[in-house]
């Protein structure tokens, strides 16, 4: 086979002509060690905290600890495919996921890829994972509604757009079940949902899913998944990465609304990752910036200023305690950095109240500037007056005689409790909770059995949506209790109870 000299000498011609003298410079470093989500690496002596690097078998990791001889990674994925010896790259880049109308309607891992099986997710849009809050001056105070559709939060314990209000109970009392109603209700609200599901079963995740699917709820939200069986590293980030999807609308100017479910396994998982790279344990074992790892996150959470767009970011995290011990190290570290708290009671569940919410525990510290007018105005006193009722059950359950003012209050309380149950998946709009608290807080029901309150809501509302219509977008369009809105909820109230069988 002969060679031609001229192409040979053109082809190097070329080769030379189109030569780049870019050298890809990259700081390297060599795995020490290697176990359980961690790797500690040698070499990388210019790497930042938080920045990413790369293994060979295409596994990125982030550093987390930088001591003096070595740097601390946790892994972002299988640490099964790293060993000892091999090569690692610092990327120069701090971990970013895609944010946009692409992830809406996806189910997405912690990084941002999919899980669902319906291809890639199509956007060029990313947000770093940690970024410092909104300071206080670019912040507006809380005053628009975030309606759940549950008549117990809506009066009592009002949640506004930009708010955090922590929603904290023993395991299985209906913690998950009150958000997936605030998501299911936020439909064509234009609120967009995101729901971060931490160390849980992927049978109790596909079960949300499956619901939200249900509802028509899924078009307008994104599952950010990190099961029970995904690594501890990948627990720790999920709240991070759902909430900077979650910022995107917030900072043009749109609404999101995010449940991290639970929190409690997220500070499980960094305590674990802390202790494995040797950092001092404090109370319960927690490392001592455990607060700090919630706060960062809580603080994102914001009603955003009019020079910013007037944009919002609503979250609603989730607390599991053991035997309702309230006053437990994590518990109240979330409580105290939230603006306000759902307490979830166990005996009031198994009795029957659902949602199971305490009164007396259960606070909302942005209150009233969270309710429209017309709410506040019939919902106003509900509170204390629930919590006076369960006074005096423990009262009167001693058999002593009671007067008829006190017997009076108490009847009126089995019949308001008897209202304030719910269904799950069945939230009420605004107008619908006012038409059923205003019979309850005037007197409507007390002539009412107590077994039959809910036949009554139940064919009251259907009585507002056939025979009067117009009354519920009256009420939601002036948004106040005035004289003639009043006159026609009261004569609403009294036609349908004239027919009203009991």
């Amino acid at each position: 086979m002969k060679f031609n000299s001229d192409e040979i000498a053109s082809v190097i011609q070329a080769e030379i002509q189109q030569f780049g003298s870019t050298v890809d410079v990259r700081e390297v470093g060599t795995v020490l060690e290697v176990g359980d989500g961690i790797a500690r690496v040698y070499g990388l002596s210019n790497i930042m905290a938080g920045e990413m690097v790369e293994f060979p078998s295409g596994v990125t990791g982030l550093a987390f600890n930088l001591e003096e001889n070595s740097v601390g990674v946790i892994i972002l994925g299988d640490y099964l495919t790293i060993k000892e010896g091999d090569e690692v790259k610092s990327l120069g880049k701090l971990l970013s996921v895609p944010v946009g109308d692409a992830v809406l309607g996806r189910v997405l891992d912690p990084l941002g890829n999919p899980l669902d099986g319906k291809g890639p997710v199509n956007t060029t849009q990313t947000r770093p994972v940690e970024i410092i809050a909104t300071g206080v001056a670019e912040r507006h105070p809380v005053h628009e509604p975030m309606q759940t559709g549950i008549k117990a939060v809506d009066a009592m314990t009002p949640i506004g757009r930009g708010q955090r209000e922590l929603i904290i109970g023993d395991r299985k009392t209906g913690k998950t079940a009150v958000a997936l109603d605030a998501i299911i209700n936020q439909k064509n609200t234009g609120v967009k949902c995101f729901y971060v599901a931490i160390g849980q079963k992927d049978s109790s995740v596909a079960l949300v899913i499956d619901a939200l699917r249900k509802h028509g709820a899924l078009d307008y939200t994104t599952v950010i998944v990190a099961g029970a069986s995904a690594p501890a590293p990948l627990q720790y980030i999920a709240p991070y990465a759902g909430t900077a999807m979650a910022e995107h609308y917030m900072f043009n100017g749109g609404h999101a609304l995010i449940v991290y479910d639970d929190l409690s396994k997220q500070a499980v998982a960094y305590r674990q990752l802390s202790l494995l790279m040797r950092r001092p344990p404090g109370r319960e074992a927690f490392p001592g910036d455990v607060f700090y790892c919630h706060s960062r996150l809580l603080e994102r959470s914001a009603k955003l200023s009019k020079e910013l767009g007037s944009g919002s970011l609503t979250s609603l995290p989730i607390i599991e305690t053991l035997e309702g011990e309230v006053s437990a190290y994590i518990p109240t570290n979330v409580i105290s950095i939230t603006d306000g708290q759902i307490y979830l009671q166990p005996d009031l569940f198994f009795a029957g109240i659902r949602p199971a919410m305490n009164v007396g525990i259960s606070v909302s510290r942005v209150g009233g500037a969270a309710q429209i007018k017309a709410m506040k105005k019939v919902a106003g006193g509900l509170r204390l007056d629930l919590a006076s009722f369960r006074e005096l059950e423990a009262f009167a359950q001693l058999g002593t005689e009671l007067d008829p003012a006190t017997q009076s209050k108490l009847d009126r309380g089995y019949r308001m409790v008897e209202l304030l149950k719910q269904q799950q998946y069945q939230p009420m709009s605004a107008a619908e909770q006012i038409v059923s608290l205003y019979a309850a807080t005037r007197g409507y029901l007390d002539d009412i059995p107590v077994d039959k309150v809910r036949d009554f809501e139940a064919g009251l509302q259907n009585h507002l949506k056939d025979r009067a219509p117009d009354l519920a977008d009256k009420i939601t369009q002036v948004g106040d209790l005035t004289s003639e809105v009043e006159e026609a909820i009261k004569s609403t109230i009294l036609a349908f109870k004239a027919g009203f069988k009991k």
